[in-house]
Formats: structure tokens, sequence, C-alpha cells
């Protein structure tokens, strides 16, 4: 059976069509894989803010820790230059 014209052009739209749905198709997952993709950022977004909370009340810890210790050195200074105890005896 020898091709005409006419199947030629059926035969190209057929094709046409074909890429068309093909495509068209491919279009769905990337929907789904784009709803994945931004589940996972929303979780790692969620850590972050997690991580960032737990290193400011660290930050407020050492500043409280650090206040504390500077209490401290002006006592301890002051021990260590007061005289020498005798010892009881």
């Amino acid at each position: 059976m020898f091709l005409t014209k006419q199947n030629l052009a059926m035969a190209r739209t057929f094709g046409v069509a074909m890429v068309a749905a093909v495509s068209l198709g491919g279009c769905a997952t990337y929907t789904e894989e784009f709803a994945t993709i931004n589940s996972r950022l929303d979780s790692l977004d969620a850590k972050v803010q997690g991580a960032a909370q737990s290193a400011e009340s660290a930050n407020q810890s050492a500043q409280q820790a650090n206040q504390r210790l500077d209490q401290m050195e002006g006592r301890i200074q002051q021990l260590e230059a007061a005289p020498a105890r005798k010892p009881r005896g």
C-alpha cells in the first residue's frame, strides 16, 4: 500500500497529537513533585526556625553565665588580695 499525501498528513497530525498528549501527561507528575518539594522545604524551614530559637536560648544562657562570672570575679580578687590568715593553735 502506497502512502498518499492525505495519509502522510493524517500520520503527521496523529504524531503531533501523540507528542502533545505525552507532553501534557508529563506535566501532571511535575505538579506532584513540586508539592513534595514544597512540603520538604516547609519541613526544613520549621527545623531551621527551631534551631534558631535554640541558638538564641543558648546565647541568652551564655550571657547570663558571663554576667554571673563577672559578679564573682570581683569577690574572688578581693579574697585573693586579703592577707593570709594564721592557723589556730
